[in-house]
């Protein structure tokens, strides 16, 4: 079943158009991730489809409910993490998740699992102000999956994350897929989008310019065809991937020459330079 489907979306503020004919299904249980730089229209997106702004053309469902017309039991079903997630600094951790608990109607008990779930289990009784912004971060996406939602909504997660947190952070999420839950994430970050995502969408402009599995993406994009072979006296040897050079190959590995061997497919970052001509993170 699909989770989410976007049929012709487009969006205008004033003059200026921000997307434009989007469409997009995403299964259940799929982690889907929407590619692009600052100002390409991802957070717009995401707030179209939770119903917090009315899309200017077509139209866009969260499973099969129209996203205009969503209703309290259908956010219950619905997480968020998004760059507005405010805090309540002078609560503490434990506070923080009490309030939504009362709201939800969830038991309380399971404050304590979320927070022992995302690394905070020591922090209860912290007040959320004097939190890292790892922790912080980590704080918003325990209420946001204080329900168990069925969709969970990630706006840059990690942005600004050190890797140790971001590592953590990737660990949960995966967990929740495991679990059944659908994850919408935006990101500029292309190692995580690669590392998490069943799928992806590059974002140009208000414009979806591709889409597909990061790898096969990446192997669509691989024009250079190359394979360099690292050799035990630190020289690097290119060869074209040709039938022609499989005997080279096969010799080096023979002699015990070879310390690692590499082909030449971009990261996402290159494929998404080599369509808009920059960069995700720009």
């Amino acid at each position: 079943m699909e989770a989410i489907r976007l049929k012709n979306i487009g969006k205008n503020f004033g003059e200026k158009k921000v997307l434009t004919n989007i469409n997009l299904e995403i299964k259940e249980g799929e982690v889907f991730g929407l590619l692009g730089p600052s100002g390409a229209g991802k957070t717009t997106l995401i707030k179209i489809l939770t119903g917090q702004l009315p899309a200017t053309e077509g139209e866009a469902f969260v499973f099969g409910k129209d996203s205009r017309k969503l209703k309290e039991n259908n956010f219950r079903e619905i997480g968020m993490v998004m760059d507005n997630s405010g805090i309540y600094e002078r609560l503490t951790c434990y506070d923080n998740l009490k309030l939504f608990v009362n709201i939800y109607k969830i038991n309380k008990k399971k404050i304590e699992e979320v927070l022992s779930l995302v690394g905070l289990g020591k922090e209860k009784s912290t007040p959320s102000g004097k939190l890292s912004k790892g922790m912080k971060q980590r704080l918003i996406l325990a209420r946001a999956i204080l329900h168990e939602p069925k969709l969970l909504f990630l706006d840059e997660p990690t942005s600004g994350l050190d890797p140790v947190t971001m590592k953590s952070i990737h660990e949960l999420l995966l967990e929740l897929k495991k679990d059944g839950t659908t994850i919408f994430l935006t990101t500029h970050n292309m190692e995580e989008a690669a590392k998490m995502c069943n799928n992806i969408a590059l974002l140009h402009e208000g414009n979806i310019i591709e889409y597909g599995r990061p790898e096969e993406l990446c192997r669509k994009y691989n024009t250079e065809n190359q394979i360099k072979i690292f050799i035990k006296n630190g020289q690097i040897m290119s060869l074209e991937n040709i039938p022609d050079n499989a005997a080279k190959i096969e010799q080096l590995f023979k002699q015990g020459e070879v310390v690692s061997i590499h082909s030449s497919e971009p990261n996402l970052e290159k494929v998404f330079l080599a369509l808009t001509g920059r960069r995700l993170e720009e």
